[in-house]
């Protein structure tokens, strides 16, 4: 990135040492998503302290989401990557399995917890179910044996539309993805700005919680699901600043 700058004078991602902000290290999406969470817990009668947690994708995201969550008192009692499931309802150790994947471990081979079938994350007991990983992993076929109450889209587009349609139908509130998980595009836009890392975490946590809190409002006014809100929102949004271009 720092030599995609030097030829269009344009860049994020730059190395440190440059001005710019490794969103990766530091959990950027990770941290939005909990913000995001943070924000969802009074529409679904949650409260951090104790909640379970499922993780599916233990990568950049998923284990920066399970560490902050664990800050704030919640347990992390699944997570899953490309290998297998681990369980353990009295909770699995974050630190210890960030460690593990950092070295370059697979779930399949940690010493701890239950190992099951890649798919068993999904079925998982948890309050707050995380998909973090690849895109369609709730759909049709499965979506009526998630036990969650809150799913909150780490990843992109992790959910087919019969999916969220089901889960809202059954009462569990599902944070749209580009919503939730947009804590390393603001990060990303704070370092093109040339802020800091501080103020990378303050704008994604001020974004975020805003935004979230937004369409929720106006979901549980309208009755209708949160993508469509977050949609609508987006939408109003760019046409009311494209009101002030000179080109539309």
């Amino acid at each position: 990135m720092a030599w995609v700058r030097d030829e269009i004078d344009r860049a994020v991602g730059l190395p440190p040492v440059l001005g710019g902000i490794p969103l990766d290290e530091i959990g950027a999406t990770g941290f939005g998503l909990v913000a995001a969470i943070e924000a969802a817990l009074p529409y679904c009668g949650l409260s951090l302290k104790g909640a379970r947690v499922a993780v599916q994708g233990f990568g950049a995201v998923g284990r920066h989401a399970a560490r902050f969550l664990g800050e704030k008192g919640a347990v992390l009692v699944a997570a899953a990557d490309s290998s297998a499931t681990l369980y353990d309802p009295a909770g699995l150790d974050v630190t210890d399995l960030t460690r593990h994947k950092l070295a370059g471990g697979r779930l399949v081979d940690y010493p701890a917890g239950k190992r099951q079938p890649l798919d068993a994350i999904v079925d998982a007991a948890c309050d707050i179910w995380i998909p973090a990983a690849r895109p369609d992993v709730l759909h049709a076929g499965n979506a009526a044996r998630l036990q969650a109450k809150l799913v909150a889209q780490g990843a992109n587009i992790p959910a087919t539309q019969e999916a969220e349609a089901a889960l809202h139908a059954r009462g569990v509130l599902v944070l749209p993805d580009f919503i939730a998980n947009a804590g390393g595009v603001i990060c990303a836009a704070v370092e093109y700005h040339g802020g800091t890392e501080a103020a990378a975490f303050a704008a994604i946590a001020e974004k975020i919680s805003r935004n979230m809190n937004q369409v929720l409002e106006q979901a549980s006014r309208s009755r209708s699901m949160p993508r469509t809100a977050a949609i609508e929102l987006a939408e109003a949004r760019i046409e009311q600043a494209a009101g002030y271009r000179r080109w539309r």
